[in-house]
């Protein structure tokens, strides 16, 4: 079986609209399709799980028509399977939720899955691959956060890239399908550290949204220009 990596020369990039000015969210998915970026990150905070609150189903649901790109939502939230199921029929693909967040996340994962929707788990800076080890399995994504959740703007934690490299090895060893996605401080700077710890979808906040040309920040982000 070819791994992922062999597949994907080049990382997804999912522009997070945590970032975005808010009162233009349609006008920010449509720069996110322009630039070439192929998803589109949602930050879902409910100020208990993460100190801060964004928006809910809803934002999604009206965004999804005007995007071609993967809705990639991100569940910072205590009891999230009480919203997995209203983002699945908002028409989100990838729907990830915290290990830190409940205590049974495998019935979460099989739920989101029953879905049609493709099931993630996230860990905080704090919490080792160790952790999620049991349910690497069953997982179609594992979000690797880089920085505290709950705010952008945060700089990356050099030592969270050691968890990339081991989910890398743990995914090559067993043969698991699982992607590997990073958010947190990746910007310019960053982003060859990432890419070469071997992530696969690298989420960009305040990096892509303040850049004046969006299309050029992509494609080094991607590693395809410097």
């Amino acid at each position: 079986m070819s791994s992922i990596k062999t597949i994907m020369k080049h990382p997804l990039i999912a522009p997070s609209l945590l970032s975005a000015d808010f009162s233009h969210f349609a006008e920010a998915v449509a720069a996110i399709d322009a630039s070439g970026a192929e998803w589109v990150h949602l930050d879902v905070m409910d100020g208990h799980f993460v100190p801060n609150l964004t928006f809910g189903p809803k934002l999604a649901a009206d965004l999804r028509p005007q995007s071609r790109g993967v809705f990639d939502v991100h569940l910072m939230v205590y009891e999230p399977e009480n919203l997995a199921r209203a983002f699945a029929q908002t028409g989100a693909d990838y729907i990830t939720f915290h290990a830190e967040a409940l205590v049974h996340s495998h019935r979460l994962l099989m739920v989101i899955r029953k879905l049609g929707k493709k099931g993630g788990i996230s860990v905080v800076p704090s919490t080792p691959v160790s952790g999620i080890a049991e349910l690497l399995p069953f997982v179609d994504l594992v979000l690797v956060m880089t920085v505290d959740p709950g705010f952008g703007g945060q700089a990356l934690i050099p030592s969270c890239l050691e968890k990339i490299k081991t989910l890398v090895q743990i995914r090559e060893q067993r043969q698991y399908e699982f992607l590997i996605s990073v958010d947190g401080g990746v910007n310019e700077s960053t982003a060859s550290l990432v890419r070469e710890a071997g992530a696969d979808v690298l989420v960009t906040g305040s990096a892509f949204f303040n850049a004046q040309d969006k299309a050029a920040l992509v494609r080094r982000l991607k590693g395809l220009e410097t």
